[in-house]
């Protein structure tokens, strides 16, 4: 997860202007951890903030992950209806210069969704829906049951599940190219989403800072280890202020965090 926040810059590069120093240190990150991860997911928060000049960089670092044989997941948690939700999946999913795949906010439903797919299908990209968040107060909305019983992340889980088994969108693997994001800090939740869910890829936020360990992790995906691909971003991206790797150089510390993390997952999933 790429989040680049000027405060938490090494200090060789908290100098001049914020952008070029966040551009200086995203170029060197993404370089940095393609040997150890097949993905990176800017939060494209971190980029307007800094407007023009924040977007431009954004959509630099995007081509230039892709050069590095990196997908991209644009974390923009887009979402809304009619020619606005269309205009939304133009700008950050539809041409060439987009990320590979982004994050939607599902709660407008299929038509909300419809713009998203269409874009991913013609493209060859992809999206993933929020479903079971990772940030503590989800439970206040998320976990919200009807008569039966059933929580609402159930429910939006079925929709997905629905939506993702249209026309053209299930690929030679069994997988739909319209995914979920399932927070790694409720596994239990992540098995029973995963039995609804079978044909979802599932972004899986929370390992690290957020408290989740890999095991945890590993509750998204299928048992023979696919389905799922883990997101970890202060944890690595910040590993020059973790003790364990104090007194190094920050890209050094950086590209042991993100090994550290990609062996983490892998001796989890057996």
């Amino acid at each position: 997860g790429l989040d680049p926040r000027f405060d938490r810059l090494p200090e060789e590069l908290k100098t001049g202007d914020p952008i070029e120093a966040i551009g200086a240190f995203s170029r060197d990150l993404l370089e940095i951890v393609a040997p150890f991860v097949p993905a990176v997911k800017p939060q494209i928060a971190y980029f307007e903030v800094y407007r023009d000049a924040g977007m431009k960089l954004y959509f630099e670092l995007v081509e230039l992950a892709q050069q590095l044989g990196l997908l991209v997941i644009g974390d923009v948690k887009r979402g809304d209806i009619g020619s606005t939700a269309e205009a939304y999946a133009a700008g950050h999913l539809a041409d060439a210069g987009s990320p590979d795949a982004v994050t939607v906010n599902a709660y407008f439903g299929a038509d909300g969704l419809a713009p998203f797919v269409d874009a991913a299908r013609d493209g060859g990209g992809g999206l993933f829906a929020l479903v079971r968040t990772s940030n503590p107060s989800a439970a206040d909305i998320q976990d919200v049951t009807d008569a039966a019983g059933k929580p609402f992340y159930e429910h939006m889980a079925e929709q997905i599940a629905t939506l993702g088994s249209g026309e053209g969108l299930v690929g030679e693997c069994g997988y739909s190219c319209v995914g979920a994001v399932v927070g790694a800090t409720y596994p239990d939740e992540a098995r029973r989403l995963r039995e609804l869910m079978p044909q979802q890829i599932f972004l899986v936020p929370g390992y690290g800072a957020q408290g989740a360990t890999a095991a945890d992790c590993a509750a998204s995906f299928k048992s023979d280890g696919s389905g799922a691909i883990v997101n970890a971003s202060r944890s690595v991206i910040y590993a020059h202020q973790r003790d364990e790797y104090a007194g190094i150089d920050w890209k050094q510390a950086v590209a042991a965090a993100a090994e550290a993390f990609a062996a983490d997952i892998r001796t989890a999933l057996g």
